[in-house]
This record gives structure tokens, C-alpha cells and sequence, in this order.
């Protein structure tokens, strides 16, 4: 044989390799053994165990680390027809399964398929090439439903995930059109949607806006679930009438409550602008400060600010601050993860980083202004990894003309 004829000899031999365990559950050592010389006259190169019943099948299952084709006979001394199916499928649904028939048991194996085997074959039937074709197909086909399953529960988690999004991107629920609001949130790259950072933006029947910004420490869905709690709380405490400290406390007794982890805290902001739109009285609990704009003007405010929730429960003290603001004024809030990405090797942007930033886009309105900010603290970030965390800001403030 020439070299080339070799070389594609091989090429088509290894097209039949089959990186997995071949597992033979047959009592009949005759039907076995026929079985055997099927096999060593086939291309497949892969190895075989025998068990008798399906006991001694089930032990091994519990033990291989390999992919498993399956040879099963329906007739075993612990079990007999379909069962030996439903009993093998639930106890190693990983392996693909072939159902070994007699002559005129044609029905059944169609009825095993149906119970989740993945082929069968009749005994008197096998030759070498349709059992080598067999194995390799129930291989594929058990890979194929591993991967449409792995598929339809990724779908599900995002369909979950794009639900905790909508709770944790609530609409302002404002009684005019007086008072705007542009709102972003950017998830980090690390944890997808799920976040504990959170924002919510309320009026009452008195005309007063209530807004609330805070960072549940962490990331995940137990995070981003406390977040949500901290939020519907938060809109539950405002429209009950509850004030800022109050609001403060009860959301600290529920972070305690709620969180999983002793360790976990939060960092919150709560404001009221009163409906004569010349204040905002702000509370913070470990919360950074926020950006003022003026005009073309951006300034930045750090109203006095207590502890984060949850660090010392029931110690912690919080003041309310009265800010005066000017006709036009609008409050930039944000959560930490908009200015600690890093902007070289040992740095960070930082909120000195961020004000000057802000400073250059003075003249943008409020939804280009905070898609800006976004942009570039994401663009920055960039050649060091990107923004860690995740990002929420919220552009708050009264229209001049209303």
C-alpha cells in the first residue's frame, strides 16, 4: 500500500473513533459474546464492560467518568421490557442508550425509543457496520438533547434574569410631568443582569419627589433579590408616609432580616424635593456623594453622611441635610462602580476623575449627559478590563419651565 493510500486509511479510521465507554447489559453470554465479535469486527475503537443485570450496570454508571453507550437487553433476571429502560434512563441520563430486540420485537423498540433510548437494534440482525453506525448516531443524538436542554434552561435563566431586571428597573411613578428623571443602568461584566445595585423615583399626592439610590455589596442573584426587597420596601415606607430616618432604619432592619450573609451591606441615598422646588433634603447611609448641575455648571455635593446598612445593625445614625438649589438645579446620583474602574495599571478614575469628566459635558441634556458619563467611564475602563461592577445613575431635578 502506498503512503497516501495509508494516510487516508487512516483519515477514514479515525472518523469511527468513539471517545467513549460501550457498556453491554446482556444476561444470554451467548448473545453477549455475539455482541463481542460485532464489536472487535467493527471500526470502533472504544472499550467494552459487561454486566449481567441491571444492578451490576447501575454500580458502574455510578462510577465512569466517560461518556456511555449503552447495549441494553430488554429480558434481565432484575428486570424485564420497558422497565429496564425508564430504570436506566433515570439513573445515568447522561448515556445514550441502544435497545437490543429480538426478531419480533420491532414494537417494542420503537416503544423504548419513546421511553428515552436513543436506537434500537435486533440481535439477529447486527453486522458490524450497522452496530459501529448505531453507537456513533445514540452518541450524537444523547450530545444533541444534553445541548437542547442545556439551551431551554439557558433561555429560562434569561427569561428570569430579564424579569429581576424589570424589578430592579422600576418606572418612576410621577403624578406630573414637573419633575424629570433620566435613568441608566449598565450591568457589569462579570455577573450579567444580576445586580444588587438599585433606584426608584416616587411622587406623593402632596407634590414632594422621593427618589432612592443604593449598592447591595456583592454580586448575584441573592444580591440582586435583597436589592429588589430594599426597593419595594424603600416605595412602600414613601407612599405610607414614613420619614427619611425612618426610612433609613426600616431598611436596615429588612438587610438584616433578608441577607444571607452576615457580611453583606448596603449603601443607600434617599432624597425629598419638596414641592416648592427651591430644596432637596438628602440622607445618606455610606453612600458616595453626587454631582450638582447648574447651568453649564457641574459641582460636586457630600451632604453628611452615616453608616452603610448592615454594618453595625442599630448603631448607626443618620442625618437629614437640607440643600438649597437654585431654578435649574438638577442632582446627579450613581453608584460606586462609575468611577472605581480602573484607568491604568495601579489607578482608578475616582470621583475627582469623574467630576472633571462631568465638567466637559456641562451643556449636554440630562439623557445625553448620563449616557455620556456612562460611555466614557466604560471607554476608559476598557484597556484595563472594563467596569468591574455594575454602574446605576440617576439624573434628578425640576423642569425650569413647569
Amino acid at each position: 500500500m502506498i503512503p497516501e493510500q495509508q494516510g487516508l486509511l487512516a483519515a477514514d479510521t479515525s472518523v469511527w473513533d468513539v471517545d467513549a465507554t460501550l457498556l453491554l447489559v446482556e444476561d444470554d453470554p451467548g448473545d453477549a459474546l455475539l455482541v463481542e465479535e460485532m464489536l472487535s469486527d467493527s471500526e470502533l475503537d472504544a472499550p467494552l464492560t459487561w454486566c449481567k443485570t441491571m444492578a451490576e450496570a447501575r454500580s458502574f454508571l455510578l462510577t465512569c467518568r466517560t461518556p456511555v453507550c449503552v447495549l441494553l437487553d430488554l429480558h434481565l433476571p432484575d428486570v424485564h421490557g420497558l422497565d429496564a429502560v425508564r430504570q436506566l434512563v433515570e439513573s445515568a441520563p447522561d448515556a445514550a442508550v441502544i435497545v437490543l430486540t429480538g426478531l419480533d420485537e420491532s414494537q417494542t423498540g420503537l416503544s423504548a425509543v419513546a421511553q428515552g433510548a436513543q436506537d434500537y437494534l435486533v440481535k439477529g440482525r447486527i453486522v458490524p457496520e450497522v452496530l459501529s453506525r448505531a453507537v456513533r448516531y445514540a452518541l450524537q443524538r444523547k450530545h444533541a438533547e444534553r445541548s437542547a436542554a442545556a439551551m431551554r434552561t439557558s433561555r429560562l435563566i434569561a427569561q428570569e434574569n430579564a424579569r429581576l431586571e424589570r424589578a430592579l428597573l422600576p418606572i418612576p411613578l410621577l403624578l406630573d410631568d414637573g419633575f424629570r428623571v433620566a435613568a441608566r443602568y449598565e450591568a457589569g461584566r462579570a455577573h450579567g443582569l444580576l445586580s444588587g445595585d438599585f433606584y426608584d423615583v416616587v411622587q406623593t399626592a402632596d407634590g414632594a419627589v422621593h427618589a432612592v439610590i443604593g449598592d447591595v455589596s456583592g454580586h448575584g442573584a441573592a444580591e440582586a433579590a435583597l436589592g429588589v426587597c430594599l426597593r419595594v420596601a424603600w416605595r412602600t415606607a414613601v407612599l405610607t408616609g414614613v420619614s427619611q430616618r425612618e426610612k433609613i432604619g426600616l431598611l436596615e432592619k429588612i438587610l438584616v432580616a433578608e441577607r444571607s450573609d452576615p457580611h453583606v451591606f448596603a449603601t443607600v441615598t434617599t432624597l425629598v424635593f419638596p414641592p416648592t422646588r427651591d430644596r432637596v433634603q438628602i440622607a445618606r447611609a455610606g453612600h458616595p456623594g453626587m454631582l450638582l448641575r447648574h447651568g453649564t455648571e457641574v459641582g460636586w455635593v457630600e451632604p453628611d453622611a452615616g453608616m452603610a446598612l448592615g454594618l453595625l445593625p442599630g448603631a448607626g445614625r443618620w442625618t437629614v441635610t437640607e440643600l438649597a438649589l437654585a431654578p435649574g438645579s438638577e442632582l446627579v446620583l450613581f453608584t460606586d462602580g462609575l468611577f472605581e474602574g480602573r484607568t491604568g495599571p495601579s489607578s482608578r478614575l475616582g470621583e475627582e476623575g469623574l467630576l472633571a469628566m462631568a465638567g466637559t459635558y456641562g451643556a449636554l441634556e440630562p439623557r445625553a449627559f448620563v449616557d455620556a458619563l456612562v460611555a466614557e467611564a466604560t471607554a476608559s475602563a476598557s484597556p484595563y478590563g472594563g467596569l468591574a461592577d455594575d454602574v446605576a445613575v440617576l439624573h434628578l431635578g425640576w423642569k425650569a419651565d413647569s
